[in-house]
């Protein structure tokens, strides 16, 4: 199998290292638009550097496009492949828009190729511990949660990557670029999102950046209530908290960590074997697991669990938190 990367920054180091030291895959391309990075990334992952995506597929023929590129150019690079009979994996955001998610459907209708995501975080170990209590019913009913995100962006982050904190460019701030990942999984322990009712605010770099900084929700699963809060303007990065109150223990996340909470008992942690993050820390220790479970999909021509299909109930509860915190109105999902 062969495999190409657009976009050369820091998240594309941890696919070039899955794909040349895990994956039984050839690194055939590397593009940027930014030519000297493609030319160091090369350099570093043994692979050919391009200038562009257009020149990357006219001169090679992937299997596989990782698209690591910013947000604005996701959906159409991604539309590109798959018109292209290009397999393709994607980092987050899948979409800016709903126009954006729907030409996105429209081309993987299209096309018998696979289109999938890089939700890494749904296979760190304790998300799937807790999830497996949660399944089984061993924690009983779920009764509520909560999801806390809180990091630390600065002026230069956004002012130093050329389209960081641009609506046009990013498509939003803490929610779509920092804590997409939290509010998903959400999803990925309770079910499908039916109701969100959402806010936004800028805190700390007011005249510096268009997007948010801060971002809280109250989110709705059925008969079940989320509250949800991230935040940009803290003093460090440290690992979100996820809090599921169930019937029989309530389950706090804190990755790596898992803790199980009992009724009238000490708290557990369960031992739990996690891989070291590639990249930083706080980005989950799940690349690798992601990346892998992609690629057999494609060996064996069995399902993706973080295809379109699968996906589309968390990128719309993501787009409509950003409808109701704009428009000011609780929004309705599509199941």
């Amino acid at each position: 199998m062969k495999s190409a990367i657009v976009g050369c920054g820091s998240i594309a180091a941890v696919h070039g290292t899955v794909l040349t030291q895990h994956i039984p895959t050839t690194l055939i391309g590397a593009a940027d638009i930014k030519f000297e990075k493609a030319q160091k990334y090369a350099e570093t992952y043994s692979t050919v550097p391009y200038a562009s995506l257009t020149e990357m597929l006219d001169a090679e023929k992937p299997d596989v496009l990782h698209i690591c590129t910013p947000h604005y150019l996701h959906v159409p690079m991604a539309v590109e492949a798959l018109n292209r009979s290009i397999n393709v994996f994607m980092e987050k955001p899948p979409a800016m828009t709903p126009a954006q998610l729907e030409e996105l459907k429209a081309a993987a209708a299209k096309s018998d190729k696979l289109l999938g995501f890089c939700y890494q975080n749904r296979y760190n170990p304790c998300i799937q511990a807790a999830k497996k209590l949660i399944d089984s019913g061993e924690a009983g009913k779920v009764l509520g949660a909560r999801a806390f995100v809180t990091w630390c962006r600065g002026e230069q982050y956004y002012t130093g990557s050329g389209w960081r904190g641009k609506l046009a460019t990013e498509g939003g701030g803490v929610l779509i670029n920092q804590s997409i990942h939290t509010m998903d999984l959400l999803s990925y322990l309770l079910g499908n999102p039916t109701r969100i009712e959402a806010s936004m605010t800028n805190h700390h770099l007011k005249n510096v950046i268009e997007v948010e900084d801060t971002m809280e929700a109250y989110l709705t699963f059925g008969d079940v209530h989320a509250t949800f809060f991230a935040t940009t303007s803290y003093c460090a990065d440290v690992p979100p908290i996820i809090e599921v109150a169930c019937e029989n223990m309530t389950l706090r996340i804190e990755d790596p960590d898992l803790t199980i909470l009992r009724p009238g008992a000490a708290p557990e942690k369960p031992e739990l074997t996690a891989l070291a993050p590639i990249g930083k820390s706080y980005w989950g220790s799940g690349h690798l697991a992601c990346i892998s479970d992609f690629y057999h999909s494609l060996e064996t021509g069995t399902p993706f669990a973080l295809d379109l299909p699968h996906m589309e109930p968390s990128i719309r509860m993501m787009l409509g938190a950003y409808e109701s915190a704009r428009e000011l109105h609780p929004v309705d999902l599509k199941g």
